[in-house]
C-alpha cells in the first residue's frame, strides 16, 4: 500500500506548491510511480507541469477517477489537474458531510496503484483541505523563512490534531521542509534554530533554498530536477526526497 502525503499550509507564498512538485517529480524519479493531485482553485501544480486544468474536476464530475488522471513529462510521475471552474470550486469547497465522504473515497481508495500520492491543498483550513488532510497518511508542511514562520501554525497544527484524533484516521505528521533559505541571512538562522527548538525531529534536516531555477521552472512547466537539475534548488529537492523515502 503507498503512502498519501497532503502538502498544507495555511499562508500563501510559503513554497508549498513548488515543494508538491519537486518532491513529487524526485520521487518518480527515484522510481516511485507517483501521483500528484491538484486540489487548490488556483491550478498552479497544473500548469507547473504543463498542463492545462481540466474542465471540469475528475472529484466531482462522476465519471471514473482514473479517467481524469494524465501523464506528464516526467516518466513515473501522473497528475491529476485541478479545475477553476466556480461550480467544482464551490462543489469542492462546500462543507458538507456528504460531498467531503465522497472526495475521500476518491482519495483514499482511488490511487491504491501508486507508491506515492502527494496532494497540493489550497492555501487555506477551509473544508477541502480538511478532506485532503483525513484523506492522507502524512500531512508535510513547507515552512518559509522569515520573521511570520510561526503566524498561525498553532491553528493549523490544531485542526491536525483534531483529524489525527478521529476514529478511522490514520493521518500523521510527516514532517515540517523549511523553504526559501537564506544562510547569509541571520532571521533565516534563527526561524531555523526557532523552528527545530520547538518541533525536533519531525523538522526535515534538508532546506529548500532561495534559487531563480526553482521560481523559473514551472513557468518552462518543467520541475526544477528537469529545468536545472545542478542547481542548488534541485539538489535541496533531492536530498528532501532521500530523507521521505528513509522515514517510510
Amino acid at each position: 500500500m503507498g503512502r498519501t502525503l497532503c502538502v498544507a499550509n495555511q499562508k500563501g507564498g510559503v513554497g508549498k506548491t513548488t515543494t508538491a512538485l519537486n518532491l513529487a517529480g524526485a520521487l518518480a524519479k527515484a522510481g516511485c510511480h507517483t501521483l500528484l493531485v491538484d486540489l487548490d482553485p488556483q491550478c498552479n501544480a497544473t500548469s507547473g507541469l504543463g498542463k492545462e486544468p481540466a474542465t471540469s474536476h475528475p472529484l466531482v464530475s462522476g465519471s471514473p477517477i482514473r479517467q481524469g488522471v494524465c501523464e506528464t513529462g516526467v516518466p513515473g510521475l501522473d497528475l491529476l489537474p485541478g479545475s477553476r471552474t466556480f461550480r467544482d470550486i464551490e462543489t469542492l469547497t462546500r462543507d458538507d458531510a456528504d460531498q467531503a465522504s465522497r472526495v475521500r473515497e476518491h482519495l483514499t481508495r482511488g490511487f491504491a496503484s501508486y507508491d506515492y500520492v502527494l496532494i497540493d491543498c489550497p492555501p487555506s483550513l477551509g473544508p477541502l483541505t480538511r478532506t485532503a488532510l483525513a484523506s492522507s497518511d502524512e500531512v508535510l508542511m513547507p515552512i518559509q523563512c522569515e520573521f511570520f514562520a510561526m503566524e498561525g501554525l498553532t491553528q493549523m497544527i490544531g485542526t491536525i490534531g483534531q483529524i489525527m484524533q478521529q476514529a478511522g484516521h490514520t493521518l500523521q505528521f510527516g514532517g515540517i521542509v523549511l523553504t526559501m533559505y537564506d544562510h547569509h541571512l541571520e532571521l533565516t538562522r534563527e526561524v531555523d534554530q526557532e523552528v527545530r527548538e520547538f518541533f525536533g525531529e519531525i523538522v526535515f534536516q534538508s532546506v529548500i533554498p532561495r534559487d531563480v531555477a526553482v521560481s523559473e521552472a514551472p513557468s518552462h512547466g518543467r520541475i526544477v530536477l528537469d529545468y536545472a537539475p545542478r542547481s542548488r534548488g534541485s539538489r535541496a529537492y533531492v536530498e528532501l526526497c532521500m530523507e521521505v523515502l528513509e522515514r517510510d
